[in-house]
């Protein structure tokens, strides 16, 4: 069953989304049920004006979208999610109020969202999209630092003289990498950030320990629901060869369903109150995110997943990364709201055969990779080695293609850019694998090519 809120309840909501520019009062009468009455007075302090009015001359655009969203329509201002205490490691103050006893920060992490939407919060912090999603790029332990050193010894030029940790060095991390993953920001003696480590992706990591950015799917300063349920908020970062999410949605029929009928939708229902009728097919968060039929709404991307579809080799989602078997469940109880049970059956059949048939090959590369290893027949540099570079594309690039695109019924993905250039790559990695071993040592040039979508 859906969560009801009582008029208490609401009320009580009320009370805490109006933040610290809220002017409350509490009527001295009862109502007819015998119960005192809450009243909310929308009024502005004295202190938000001054920002609200400062704003309007120096940043207009800010200010514009804000009066457009549902925060102004609530009095939640600049000043509620902006100022901090004097002690934080972020406080630090603008011209306008300088010399003040207001401190304020640019930067507005989950933490602060969580005081009006605590329970989105804590279900964002378990979910993909927070400390997994900095970790892919920040965590040095992981994958023995390939994919730190991916971004610094490679792309970053370290390799031919670029100096390492060099504000050139590091375009490509901070251009790239972390305006989707996140980034650990870092601040200067005014406590504002430097180093163009912010603004940052969704799973920043403040200096205050905070993590996450809910601004990166709802848009500052208007903070639209709508946004949020349309699939370019996800498009922003779930696109490209590794994992081409928004073209293989496109190219599904409830993409297309999307693309001719989308604009007559009514994308700002309530949450929990977004279902089929306001749609006519599904977006990215109607499966991953949106209360449907007996589902409510989530903000931990994982629990209605089964597979891992982005590591080496897919399995049971488990531990951090959910409940496979769980996912399972609810993501049927998703589909069942527009399909019958044997189309839901069927395509989740497919998904779980294209996992297995991508295993097969992984699991086949691996003990040809071995028996590389164990001969000395691997180049230490494995992007100056062709089977090594193949066995990376296998992976992150074709492989990931061919399930996502089974999961998405996407089959331009999940066949020619998915398992028709996996059994490419496989190929051209089984006659190395059999030339190396033929002549025990390794080619001189590497012949190998990107495996991109063309």
């Amino acid at each position: 069953m859906k969560k009801k809120f009582s008029k208490i309840q609401i009320a009580g909501f009320v009370l805490l989304a109006g933040g610290l520019s809220v002017s409350v009062a509490q009527a001295e009468g009862v109502n007819l049920l015998g119960t005192k009455e809450i009243v909310v007075k929308r009024a502005i302090t004295e202190d938000a004006s001054k920002c609200i009015e400062c704003h309007a001359k120096k940043t207009p655009g800010i200010v514009e979208g804000w009066k457009e969203g549902k925060m102004a329509h609530a009095a939640v201002t600049c000043y509620d999610c902006h100022v901090v205490d004097k002690s934080s490691p972020m406080a630090s103050q603008c011209e306008g109020i300088r010399g003040s006893k207001t401190f304020i920060s640019p930067m507005v992490s989950s933490k602060t969202c969580s005081r009006c939407h605590p329970e989105e919060v804590e279900q964002f912090l378990k979910s993909g999209h927070a400390d997994l999603s900095r970790a892919a790029i920040y965590d040095k332990n992981k994958a023995g630092g390939k994919l730190v050193a991916l971004q610094i010894e490679h792309e970053g030029g370290a390799f031919m003289g670029v100096k390492e940790g060099s504000a050139t060095n590091l375009a490509s991390r901070r251009s790239g990498c972390q305006m989707c993953h996140g980034s650990e920001v870092e601040v200067g003696p005014d406590n504002k950030p430097i180093n163009s480590s912010w603004p940052a992706g969704v799973g920043t990591l403040y200096p205050d320990g905070s993590v996450g950015t809910c601004t990166v799917c709802h848009t500052r300063h208007g903070f639209h629901v709508a946004e949020a349920r349309k699939p370019e908020a996800c498009a922003s970062c779930h696109l490209g060869p590794d994992h081409p999410d928004i073209e293989i949605y496109i190219e599904s029929k409830h993409g297309q369903i999307f693309l001719t009928q989308g604009e007559e939708w009514k994308w700002d229902s309530a949450p929990d109150t977004w279902e089929p009728g306001d749609y006519t097919a599904p977006t990215c968060a109607v499966c991953h995110m949106s209360g449907i039929g007996e589902l409510t709404t989530t903000h931990n991307i994982n629990e209605r997943l089964k597979w891992d579809l982005v590591h080496k080799r897919s399995e049971l989602r488990s531990g951090v990364r959910g409940d496979g078997e769980k996912g399972d469940a609810l993501m049927r109880k998703v589909c069942i709201n527009c399909h019958g049970k044997t189309h839901t059956e069927m395509t989740m059949k497919t998904l779980d055969d294209a996992v297995a048939l991508y295993n097969e090959y992984w699991d086949r590369a691996v003990i040809m990779k071995k028996e590389l290893a164990e001969k000395g027949l691997l180049k230490q540099d494995a992007w100056r080695d062709g089977f090594q570079e193949l066995m990376y594309f296998l992976w992150h690039h074709t492989g990931r293609r061919a399930r996502q695109g089974a999961a998405m019924n996407g089959p331009d993905y999940a066949h020619w850019h998915g398992f028709f250039q996996v059994f490419q790559v496989f190929k051209d990695m089984q006659d190395i694998h059999e030339w190396r071993t033929k002549n025990n040592k390794i080619e001189e040039l590497s012949t190998v090519m990107s495996t991109g979508p063309v």
